[in-house]
């Protein structure tokens, strides 16, 4: 039987081994199920159910995880920086290693959850891929940074060579080949990033007939991501691309190939029902941008005909 003394040392040894409760700055903000708050309330009961038990082999639930092919939703895993390239003043594509020729295990579409530590401070954001979903010994992300951003410190720092630290997958948009007669992707800056593996899965696919109809909006035409990979789509039969870029206002300052795809401004009301109207099939929609964009784009679409069932907001 134990003297006060050592219930007390007992008492405080649990104390230390109870989780930390995570600060709000740790929630990217998401909708990401677990959360990291959900994943807190589990071991909490974990926790609380070993220590009636007095049983701290309870504790112990977390198995080793050797491969990034197995991701886990709830456990961190850490990635290698293979590659970091800097595609405009302020976002990067940045490639990070998998062993072994692993596969990271994604769906086109789905995200992952980057952790980040600044001043001591934990965060974490929602970062998609931009590799192909089968993409094998790597995979690739689009990270923007701003200049008050913790994470952006955070990935400013990195260098070839550093680890970072990843879970998921998460998302609920599923694509499967033929499900859809076409596709409108509308997207804003990095949200671009969920429709670039969804793209290469159609036109890597010589079953998939699906049409795409891809609407990216840019400020600048120095601003557009990954001008390479989106040419090279549009040549598909079943692809054509535009832009709208609402810092621009000549289309003699852009090359020949994008001055008959481009229109300058923001894109509203007129625009999403001539492109919903041009549409070969009814169009299934994908939205992926700012909160505001994602908002306004809703409501363009529900006016120009499609219902709340008809498009997907990442």
């Amino acid at each position: 039987m134990m003297d006060e003394t050592e219930a007390d040392a007992d008492e405080e040894a649990w104390l230390q081994l109870r989780p930390v409760e995570p600060l709000p700055s740790q929630c990217c903000g998401s909708g990401c199920s677990p959360c990291v708050f959900d994943l807190y309330h589990r071991e909490l009961a974990r926790w609380e159910a070993a220590r009636a038990s007095k049983d701290r082999s309870l504790l112990s639930g977390q198995e080793s995880q050797s491969c990034p092919s197995q991701l886990s939703p709830e456990t961190f895993l850490a990635f290698r920086i293979s590659a970091m390239d800097r595609l405009t003043e302020d976002t990067y594509r940045v490639r990070f290693a998998l062993p072994r020729n692993c596969q990271l295990g994604l769906r086109p579409g789905q995200h992952l959850i980057l952790r980040g530590k600044v001043d001591g401070l934990e965060i974490q954001r929602a970062y998609t891929p931009i590799s192909p979903a089968n993409a094998e010994g790597y995979f690739e992300v689009l990270i923007k940074c701003y200049p008050t951003g913790l994470m952006s410190r955070y990935v400013q720092s990195w260098s070839t060579g550093d680890t970072a630290f990843w879970r998921g997958p998460f998302g609920d948009f599923f694509y499967k080949a033929n499900q859809y007669a076409e596709l409108l992707m509308l997207a804003s800056g990095t949200g671009l990033a969920p429709m670039v593996p969804v793209l290469q899965s159609i036109t890597d696919n010589a079953e998939d007939e699906t049409f795409v109809t891809l609407v990216g909006c840019f400020k600048t035409f120095e601003g557009i991501y990954l001008k390479t990979f989106l040419q090279e789509q549009a040549r598909f039969w079943n692809v054509r691309t535009f832009f709208v870029l609402s810092q621009e206002n000549s289309l003699e300052k852009l090359p020949w190939s994008y001055r008959e795809k481009t229109r300058f401004g923001r894109l509203a009301q007129g625009l999403i029902e001539e492109l919903v109207g041009s549409c070969r099939r009814k169009p299934f929609a994908l939205v992926c941008g700012s909160a505001e964009f994602t908002k306004d784009m809703a409501r363009c679409l529900l006016r120009a005909g499609l219902a709340e069932d008809s498009y997907f907001l990442f």
